[in-house]
């Protein structure tokens, strides 16, 4: 697969439903490998397709792209908060979180941001790391019922 059909761009409104697919897709055949089925169940889950809409439409969100189909999205909030990064499982590997996560910093040089930070899954913590970022400390969070535990991490630009 050459990266010259991979491209990133800005979310729009029309990439709702390609977004919420990519996000449960991801959780539950990528992240598998980290978290058990019930914590898995408990994840991944979009109750409310509307209030997902708003909130990827209030911050800066971009979606990866491979020859015109979404694959992957990520966001920033304005403090640098990099609240979501997820890339469809049958495009892992092909450089689509490398080049989101590009542009999420580029974003925040730009709002002139002095750091991103995180809460990593165990799944993504690897990729983070490589990407300059540091742990600050392993977490366990609620999600209907289950304790997840994640990574908040984050790297100073």
């Amino acid at each position: 697969m050459s990266k010259t059909t991979l491209s990133v761009r800005d979310y729009v409104a029309a990439d709702c439903d390609a977004t919420i697919a990519i996000f449960l897709a991801a959780i539950r055949e990528v992240a598998s490998r980290d978290y058990t089925p019930d914590e898995i169940e408990a994840w991944a889950q979009v109750e409310d397709r509307n209030a997902w809409a708003t909130r990827r439409a209030s911050r800066p969100t971009f979606v990866a792209e491979w020859e015109g189909v979404p694959i992957g999205f990520s966001d920033l909030e304005a403090d640098g908060h990099l609240d979501m990064m997820f890339v469809h499982p049958a495009y892992q590997g092909v450089g689509a979180a490398s080049l989101l996560f590009a542009k999420v910093e580029d974003e925040a040089r730009k709002q002139g941001l002095g750091r991103i930070f995180t809460e990593a899954s165990l799944t993504a913590r690897p990729f983070f790391e490589r990407r300059g970022f540091t742990v600050i400390a392993r977490q366990s969070v609620e999600k209907r019922g289950q304790r997840l535990t994640n990574v908040r991490m984050e790297k100073y630009l």
